[in-house]
């Protein structure tokens, strides 16, 4: 069975359509298609990621119909159908919603639930990402969408914890499942707003402390770091910047400064270049994602400073700086199985099951000696 995949270029509210060749993999990495983990546990992982061939970025109207195998067949034009609506086939229609799809992460991530959805062969998707990683009325708007379109489940990975809750409670209350990945929701308005949604992803702040370790253990007793923070109304921004703070206390650090950049590159190279300028004797930098890490490194480059480096994600683009060691370490949290575990989770919720509670993920430091491994 040959279908057709069009996927428009970049998420910029006006789609704009590209094609891409597809086959589905016989290695996936947890199973049999189809199989979900066990509620409650880790589910396996290898010990590196495959970077994609094609980068496949699906925009606002954009859809991902699962297939046995795909062929270039009609692309070109843009998909002005609806998407999402009802069980068109006999398959569940899922809403992936994320956040900037500027950042290689969440490329990865819509990748890999692209490649699931292949796999599974027993719904559509819809995947969605915001124009940067501040966008929450765009986000919130992504899922407005969804649920006027009738959407199965949304798999949702929010800009801000509270922001998205009254939202995600709105679709709930609809009948649409909704599983949370990535960040998770705040425990307190979910409360609030008279409903529960089941979070798939990593401790992040276990994972931050991990990464500022390295680094801690590199520079010693009284070496002096600082931290790019992510969005502040963001919960993993709030665990990883305690991860670093366990970090900086258990290795003895000085923090001189911890600022926040938004998760974005090129305000982490302006916060990080006045942090320098301010502070001439920094020796490390704890950056809570690896876009903001890619900004920093840019002015140590720049200033050919001694500073050091660690961060979280693990995307393609710290490869040649784990390798050259002016990153010590990142910390991977394997986004694009998150992606996949949870269009997992919804579909169990579809069929009725009952899943709750956070499903961890796996985490996994990253260095210049495991690099590849």
């Amino acid at each position: 069975m040959h279908a057709s995949l069009c996927a428009p270029a970049r998420p910029l509210h006006t789609p704009t359509s590209s094609c891409t060749r597809e086959s589905p993999s016989s290695d996936r990495r947890a199973g049999p298609a189809g199989s979900a983990p066990t509620r409650g546990t880790t589910r396996p992982h290898p010990h590196h990621r495959e970077e994609p061939t094609v980068r496949r970025r699906v925009a606002l109207a954009g859809i991902v119909t699962a297939t046995v195998a795909l062929a270039l067949a009609g692309c070109g034009q843009e998909n002005t159908s609806d998407p999402v609506s009802g069980q068109a086939g006999g398959k569940p229609k899922v809403c992936l919603v994320m956040k900037s799809l500027a950042n290689e992460y969440f490329q990865q991530m819509q990748d890999g639930a692209v490649k699931h959805v292949q796999e599974r062969n027993d719904l559509t998707l819809e995947s969605s990402g915001t124009q940067n990683e501040t966008d929450v009325d765009g986000q919130v708007a992504l899922v407005e969408s969804c649920i006027t379109k009738h959407a199965s489940a949304i798999v949702v990975a929010p800009a801000d914890s509270k922001a998205l809750v009254q939202v995600v409670a709105k679709a709930v209350k609809a009948g649409i499942k909704v599983v949370n990945i990535d960040v998770k929701l705040d425990d307190g308005a979910l409360q609030q707003a008279g409903v529960e949604v089941p979070f798939v992803g990593p401790d992040n702040r276990d994972g931050a402390r991990q990464s500022g370790k390295a680094l801690a253990d590199l520079l010693g007793k009284g070496g002096k770091v600082v931290i790019l923070e992510g969005n502040p109304g963001a919960d993993n921004a709030t665990q990883r910047k305690n991860g670093f703070l366990d970090a900086v206390a258990e290795g003895g650090l000085t923090l001189i400064d911890s600022k926040t950049a938004h998760w974005e590159t090129d305000e982490a190279n302006q916060v990080f270049a006045s942090m320098l300028t301010a502070h001439p004797d920094i020796q490390g930098v704890m950056a809570s994602n690896d876009s903001m890490a890619l900004g920093a490194i840019k002015v140590i480059q720049e200033r050919k400073a001694n500073v050091k480096v660690s961060s979280f994600d693990n995307i393609p683009a710290v490869k040649e700086h784990l390798q050259s060691g002016v990153m010590v370490a990142t910390l991977d949290q394997y986004g694009s199985q998150q992606a996949a575990d949870g269009i997992d989770y919804a579909m169990k919720m579809i069929a009725g099951e009952n899943v709750t509670g956070w499903q961890k993920t796996e985490i996994k430091l990253i260095t210049k000696d495991n690099l590849g491994s």
